[in-house]
């Protein structure tokens, strides 16, 4: 049987609010210690002051610690066909599902309880929690309300507690598993290697054919939840997954052109809808336009194009761009598909926000 013994730190507060701070998992045979994971997690929200007393980490100490998602699959990695073994385990397995429910993933597994355990086999004592049950059974703990510490301590616990019963089996709560599917390693390193930043990241089979376009806040985190979600779909897509490629961009409106643009060739049917359907503040008015904004880093701008009402194509251009004449920019454009869909885009973004600058031609 293969164990997974977990403590997790947490920022403490409302149960539905709360996240993890710092998680160790001991994968444990029933002998032997075979594989550990300790790592302090930014929760991305501050930690309650009497936490901060009792556990010694604040919240100075996680602005650099990896986030969930940034762990997520070494989780789903080391828990898959295990038993998870905490003390409270309740607390700790609602409070990872809870992690992996932000990221769209139904994480299950079986746990077994140390606390109810002890009650069973170390009965009529004064207290069972985890310090003074290692007081009792003399039980050697280092670094109390530290995940590693409260987890190697909970290892030596369960080590008892199996020495002196060994049918665990009707003690094991098992929900309903799904199978998690494995991660090729170059993928994973990959995935590691892309930037925690806004822009595009476009996935290739291994055809080299585009499988998909996003957009995204967080690029990383944008692949790292295509890893953890558990469905068909996603399933199909993550076997699928041969190369990833990230492009990050600085301006918002040119991400969801590029975006539609490459789903629109390889579905042209991806959004079938007319021009009736919507309504425009902003009109099309001009023979020429050209909408300008924010490229892939400072110095750069991207343009959008747009002659009798028709949208032409979007490029990228240096400071030096405007010296150029319009005929040489429009030859260095990437041309797309005028469509209903694309104006829509466009009209949705200038509804809400401000591009850096709209040069009309008359």
């Amino acid at each position: 049987m293969k164990y997974a013994v977990i403590d997790l730190e947490t920022t403490g507060g409302k149960p539905a609010d709360e996240a993890i701070t710092e998680i160790a998992i001991y994968i444990f045979d029933g002998n032997d210690i075979t594989d550990r994971f300790i790592s302090l997690v930014n929760p991305e929200r501050p930690i309650h002051w009497y936490v901060q007393k009792l556990t010694g980490i604040n919240n100075r100490m996680l602005r650099r610690a990896p986030k969930f998602y940034e762990i997520a699959k070494r989780v789903i990695e080391m828990t898959q066909d295990a038993v998870i073994v905490a003390h409270n385990a309740a607390f700790d397995y609602r409070v990872l599902k809870k992690e992996f429910e932000r990221l769209g993933y139904n994480f299950e597994r079986p746990t077994l309880c140390t606390v109810k355990l002890s009650k069973e086999v170390f009965p009529k004592l004064d207290s069972y929690s985890l310090g003074k049950l290692c007081k009792t059974l003399h039980i050697p703990m280092a670094d109390r309300h530290r995940a590693s510490g409260d987890a190697l301590a909970t290892v030596e616990l369960f080590k008892m507690i199996l020495n002196k019963q060994r049918n665990l089996l009707d003690r094991i709560d098992t929900p309903g598993i799904k199978p998690v599917q494995k991660v090729r390693r170059d993928i994973i390193q990959a995935i590691d290697n892309l930037p925690d930043e806004k822009g595009i990241v476009y996935l290739y089979n291994k055809y080299d054919r585009l499988i998909g376009v996003y957009h995204t806040n967080n690029i990383k985190k944008k692949i790292n939840r295509i890893y953890v979600i558990d469905n068909p779909k996603a399933r199909d897509m993550q076997q699928q997954i041969n190369r990833i490629e990230p492009e990050v961009l600085q301006g918002n409106l040119i991400k969801r052109i590029i975006t539609w643009h490459y789903r629109f060739k390889e579905n042209p049917v991806f959004s079938p809808c007319t021009k009736k359907n919507f309504k425009y503040k902003h009109k099309f008015s001009n023979d020429q336009m050209i909408l300008i904004d924010k490229g892939h880093y400072t110095g750069e701008k991207s343009i959008i194009y747009i002659e009798n009402q028709k949208v032409k194509g979007y490029g990228f251009f240096d400071l030096e761009w405007q010296n150029e004449d319009l005929d040489v920019i429009k030859k260095r454009l990437t041309p797309v598909t005028d469509h209903p869909y694309l104006h829509k885009i466009i009209q949705d973004y200038l509804d809400k926000y401000k591009l850096e600058k709209i040069i009309r031609f008359e």
